[in-house]
């Protein structure tokens, strides 16, 4: 288990990342920093990370998953449900590798802008 933490300027959101190909490669490049931009209840910023989906891929998430969208070559935090999401189901644009899961009140997470920057670093 590794721990991160997403510092949002006006709060810190804590995270624990999965042994996920995805994950271990994102956390070999911390301190990394972003810009969000916000998709109904998700969070995403751009990363220099390029890879595929891989076995721990989803077409739907979970309520707090930290996951990376290929597509998009981003990290994505899931706080509820997108544009796309039917009733009782959280939908990505397109399939996200899951990373792992935030640990911290979601609630939070619905005060960041788009545009914020987003520091994330090892615990």
């Amino acid at each position: 288990m590794r721990e991160i933490i997403f510092d949002f300027g006006d709060f810190f959101i804590e995270g624990i990342l999965n042994d996920s190909p995805t994950s271990n490669l994102f956390y070999d490049l911390l301190p990394m920093n972003g810009e969000s931009q916000i998709w109904g209840d998700e969070i995403y910023f751009s990363t220099q990370i390029k890879i595929e989906n891989d076995d721990w891929a989803k077409e739907t998430v979970e309520l707090g998953d930290i996951a990376f969208w290929p597509p998009g070559n981003a990290l994505c935090l899931f706080f509820g449900s997108t544009p796309i999401s039917a009733p009782n189901e959280i939908r990505p644009a397109s399939p996200t590798n899951i990373m792992g899961k935030i640990n911290g009140d979601l609630e939070l997470l619905k005060n960041v802008k788009p545009g914020d920057n987003i520091k994330v670093m090892y615990k």
